[in-house]
């Protein structure tokens, strides 16, 4: 392949990858598996006080994730003192069985709904705080590592 092709590919990769609609994506490494004691953090500034942000959390998984479905706690703490705790459900598989995530390999990246419309209206920094929640069926006591989780992120896009 002569260089200016490889030039030529290499620049439509990058401007197919840029995302012009994150304000904010960040992912912490959990390792092979997530303990239930371990509270992954985002310090977000607020982006402005006027325009509404979508909010999501981003998961990657490997085949060694056991579950069809992420049981998580979010809580968002405001510059102010205020905290919003919300317990959340996602579902990881197809009725099937198959990964409902993107990727081309074992791992499978997840963007998962957590807030639409989010308006920051207090100036300074947000805390934000994620914990897994999950347990086996029957089961009183949580999952202490949850296996197959690697990565966990935080995203706020513009909205359209």
């Amino acid at each position: 392949m002569k260089l200016s092709n490889i030039a030529i590919v290499l620049m439509l990769f990058l401007v197919l990858s840029c995302d012009s609609n994150a304000v904010f994506d960040k992912y912490q490494s959990v390792s092979t598996s997530w303990n239930k004691e371990g509270v992954v953090n985002f310090k977000i500034n607020a982006p402005d006080s006027l325009n509404p942000y979508n909010l999501f959390v981003n998961v990657r998984n490997t085949n060694d994730y056991k579950f069809s479905n992420l049981y998580l706690i979010v809580q968002m703490k405001f510059p102010h003192g205020k905290t919003i705790t919300d317990t959340l459900q996602y579902e990881m598989t197809e009725k099937n069985g198959a990964w409902l995530g993107h990727g081309l390999s074992s791992v499978k990246d997840n963007k998962l709904w957590y807030k639409e419309g989010v308006v920051f209206k207090e100036n300074g920094t947000y805390d934000v705080t994620i914990q897994h929640a999950m347990r086996n069926n029957g089961d009183v006591n949580g999952v202490v590592n949850l296996e197959g989780i690697t990565d966990v992120g935080f995203r706020i896009e513009k909205t359209k």
